[in-house]
């Protein structure tokens, strides 16, 4: 091999390794700008991928010529499992790591006397790093996209006061066979070193069965027991607050009493919101009662899920349903009932009343 031929094929790496870097950050950039959303990460991938893939007249007409697709020996190549079906976090991931290949690739090329003058290889690598933090932030914002859209049907509070002397794991185990989507704890008075070993146990079920659990005011436990998310009242640390200390892949939810608090919390980072109270309950004798009324008017002013909270029973489910409820939240009408798994059943069944 003549050394064009070999500087031919040089070429022709750089070519193919440019064309994943273009096509790997289109996805991972439409992922942020149209699924997402996501005005910062749309910025940084656009501006990535420009200054990336920008090449002279000359050089790219190296390029074009060294393509050689047609003969391209890796085509027909298949490793086992490579077309199994992916979830998106991780067509994210695999795209972002096709990228972080290129560019350590290209990063070595240009290094080589005859590619100096036409690459720089230390902006190969400041990508690379930048495209570390950029995936991992991504992949978690993903996950807790995907938490927020579970936030339906019937959310179950076990409360430590509500118990009436049972083990917090087999009531939640009861209302999640009765088909509770969601388990939070809520404990004001056990000391943070046990309520931690429950947290724990919790997850443990909740991860089994699919369900997500959500730890009430604690943030500190939230973090430590790797919770799916935190709910905080507003008395609680600041919505904004929590939402700059909770990884990126915990959802925050926050309670509101008011369409003003509501589309506040929206904006300080709540993924979703608790509406009530619904009606005057005995687990909160103090709750502001808001009605029905004020749960239709926050569905109109804001994206997030609403989980409608206070007083709430079988009975009642079909009329915050009705007014916009994404998920309800009880406390008494499951923990406190004889049979909590039935009682779970029979809440459930108004949500799939409404799906008919």
């Amino acid at each position: 091999m003549t050394p064009s031929d070999a500087m031919s094929r040089v070429f022709r790496i750089i070519d193919a390794s440019m064309n994943r870097i273009g096509e790997g950050l289109r996805l991972l950039e439409d992922v942020a700008r149209l699924l997402m959303d996501n005005a910062g990460l749309t910025t940084q991938l656009k501006a990535m991928r420009h200054d990336l893939l920008r090449a002279e007249g000359p050089f790219h007409k190296q390029l074009l010529e060294s393509r050689d697709a047609a003969a391209d020996v890796g085509v027909d190549i298949e490793v086992s499992g490579e077309d199994r079906q992916r979830d998106l976090p991780t067509t994210v991931v695999a795209n972002a790591r096709r990228v972080q290949e290129s560019l350590r690739t290209l990063e070595e090329l240009a290094k080589l006397p005859e590619v100096a003058s036409l690459l720089d290889s230390e902006k190969f690598k400041h990508a690379r790093f930048q495209l570390y933090t950029i995936e991992r932030e991504l992949f978690a914002r993903l996950l807790r996209q995907d938490k927020t859209e579970r936030i339906c049907g019937l959310y179950v509070i076990v409360d430590t006061t509500s118990l009436a002397g049972r083990g917090h794991v087999e009531v939640a185990r009861q209302a999640i066979s009765g088909g509770a989507s969601i388990i939070q704890l809520r404990d004001k008075t056990t000391p943070k070193s046990e309520l931690l070993s429950l947290a724990r146990e919790l997850v443990a079920l909740c991860r089994t069965n699919n369900v997500l659990f959500i730890m009430n005011d604690y943030l500190d436990l939230a973090i430590a027991a790797n919770v799916d998310g935190l709910h905080i009242g507003q008395g609680d640390l600041p919505c904004a607050e929590a939402r700059k200390l909770l990884p990126i892949d915990m959802i925050l939810g926050c309670s509101a009493t008011s369409v003003e608090k509501a589309v506040a919390a929206e904006a300080d980072g709540a993924d979703y919101i608790a509406v009530g109270s619904m009606y005057p309950t005995p687990s909160k004798e103090t709750a502001v009662v808001v009605g029905t009324e004020v749960l239709s008017q926050v569905k109109q002013t804001t994206s997030r899920p609403l989980v409608a909270i206070g007083g709430i029973t079988r009975d009642n489910a079909t009329e915050v349903i009705a007014a916009g409820a994404d998920a309800v939240a009880v406390i008494r009408a499951v923990v406190g009932a004889e049979f909590p798994g039935e009682a779970a059943r029979q809440i459930v069944a108004e949500f799939e009343v409404r799906d008919d």
